[in-house]
């Protein structure tokens, strides 16, 4: 193993999971769906903790991995829009979010595409949003999480390094593209401060610095 490779792991085994985590993790490898890493699930958590977030939407819940991490450091009023088109995820997470001891009302599940589902939230009412679904629209969530933001909001985008297929130029399937398109555009974007993290299968984070259009 390199030492990057060795740093890497050390990276993601630094806090070991809970139970609920890990059963939601067996879940997910049984429905067939694939969770945010623990580095990049702590760093949601931390995230959301230090921008004291009450208002976040999650593009694809799975078996609610992420969202245990997302409402643990949610503000405890704060209440989680979490999106997937697939309604046994939703009864998968629905379980988990009850083993970890939150409340109903702490979570909207929507089932339906996202593409389908996110014009009808409202414009600047959200703290967060973590775009973790079908890669081929990462370009199109990325336009509904701006508009979706308030100033000073985080959209936070994961699988940005995408199995390190994105920092190879020679991959070019639709997958890659999509993302390495999606990054360039928050690169691009004057009203977002970005910056890539390496915590799980890369984390590109941004804030929003002003109205955006």
């Amino acid at each position: 193993m390199t030492s990057e490779a060795a740093n890497w792991a050390y990276a993601e085994d630094f806090l070991a999971e809970d139970r609920v985590v890990l059963a939601a993790r067996d879940a997910a490898d049984e429905l067939g769906c694939v969770p945010v890493l623990p580095a990049a699930g702590r760093t949601l958590q931390v995230l959301a903790r230090a921008m004291g977030a009450r208002s976040v939407v999650e593009i694809g819940t799975g078996t609610g991995v992420s969202s245990v991490y997302l409402l643990r450091g949610m503000d405890p009023a704060g209440v989680l829009t979490t999106i997937d088109r697939e309604a046994e995820h939703h009864k998968a997470a629905r379980r988990t979010l009850t083993a970890a001891g939150f409340a109903p009302e702490r979570a909207r599940m929507i089932t339906g595409r996202a593409l389908e589902v996110l014009p009808r939230l409202t414009d600047g009412g959200y703290d967060m949003v973590l775009i973790d679904a079908r890669k081929v629209e990462y370009p199109m969530y990325l336009d509904h999480a701006l508009r979706l933001l308030r100033v000073g909001g985080m959209v936070v985008i994961d699988n940005a390094l995408w199995h390190g297929r994105v920092a190879d130029p020679a991959q070019r399937d639709e997958e890659t593209t999509a993302v390495r398109v999606t990054l360039k555009a928050v690169r691009e974007n004057e009203s977002l401060t970005p910056v890539l993290l390496t915590a799980g299968d890369g984390l590109l984070v941004a804030l929003k610095d002003a109205a955006i259009g």
